[in-house]
């Protein structure tokens, strides 16, 4: 059985070597523990000092691609050398390396395809009062939308098994942590949850610049992923809406009618009939959306039995 650990870097130098120093070098069940760096187009010496403290495998890109690109890069890096298990970790030494033989050990047990290691977000003290309640508020939503019961949405501490990773196909452009859950949950992997704590860290994320810039993103990735995989609940939902809505305003304007004040309401005519034909646009939407999801759905299984064939062909032993 092989682990892993990945971490993405993005100028890294300086907290870098207590980040490799605080990772276990045994786990009872894990015959080999690898580390692999993925740096994200770094100007100062991330690679170097990676090499210098002993990294096992250093992916180098030469330009800045952002974490959900790093993220997909690397779990497909994990799968090519080998990896059973592959834990996903931050090189700002927020996550404890003593916490990885916990989260990786539902895996270990078949109880999990991924593991999520959920920050006490209430008692992480850097955290400000807006951002507890954002985090908080984030968490929800996904549960909702997935049908999840994660505590801590925005966590990058996760461990992952063979099947989970071939599965993950990340799109996203920004963050790899919601999308990953909504993503997981569609496609039936197993999640389960620890607690765990957190250091200090002292430097700003590189993330986000700001509250409101994170709050578009990351609502822009959450409708675009839920949307992707399940369009047909989504488009009927939002047709039926404006359905209802123009029923409504249809039905105020008969109303007027019949008590014989319908003058000067031609306006409640025309707004009924915009959110009608909304409506049937939205309707007509979620069935040509309901296709091309199926024809994804294809695609996905095929790009995995690919995955699954080139992997036989590298590790004959372990299939």
């Amino acid at each position: 059985m092989k682990l892993i650990i990945q971490i993405p870097c993005l100028n890294e130098e300086e907290s870098l070597p207590a980040t490799l120093r605080g990772l276990p070098e045994s786990i009872p069940g894990i015959n080999s523990i690898e580390v692999l760096i993925i740096d994200d187009g770094s100007t100062d010496r991330t690679s170097e000092v990676a090499r210098a403290n002993g990294v096992n495998h250093i992916i180098r890109l030469t330009k800045h691609k952002g974490l959900a690109k790093v993220f997909q890069i690397g779990l497909d890096a994990c799968l090519k050398r080998g990896a059973d298990i592959i834990v996903n970790t931050d090189a700002d030494g927020q996550y404890k390396g003593e916490d990885i033989p916990r989260l990786v050990a539902p895996i270990l047990r078949g109880e999990a395809d991924i593991v999520i290691g959920n920050r006490d977000i209430e008692n992480v003290q850097q955290f400000s009062w807006i951002k507890k309640r954002l985090q908080r508020l984030g968490s929800r939503v996904i549960r909702q939308l997935s049908g999840s019961a994660i505590a801590d949405a925005t966590t990058g501490f996760r461990a992952y098994n063979h099947e989970a990773a071939l599965r993950l196909n990340i799109i996203s452009n920004y963050t790899y942590t919601l999308e990953s859950i909504i993503q997981a949950e569609n496609k039936a992997l197993a999640i389960a949850n620890i607690t765990v704590f957190t250091n200090e860290v002292k430097r700003k994320s590189r993330l986000f610049r700001s509250i409101p810039e994170y709050l578009k993103r990351s609502l822009v990735t959450i409708i675009r992923v839920y949307t992707m995989f399940n369009p047909f609940r989504f488009f009927i939902t939002s047709g039926a809406f404006f359905i209802m809505l123009g029923s409504l305003i249809g039905a105020r304007f008969l109303f007027y009618y019949l008590m014989g004040q319908g003058q000067g309401k031609v306006q409640s005519i025309i707004l009924a009939a915009v959110s009608f034909i909304i409506g049937f646009q939205m309707l007509v939407v979620a069935l040509i959306a309901d296709l091309i999801s199926a024809n994804r759905i294809l695609i996905e299984e095929t790009l995995l039995r690919v995955k699954k064939i080139e992997l036989a062909q590298k590790f004959p032993d372990k299939q």
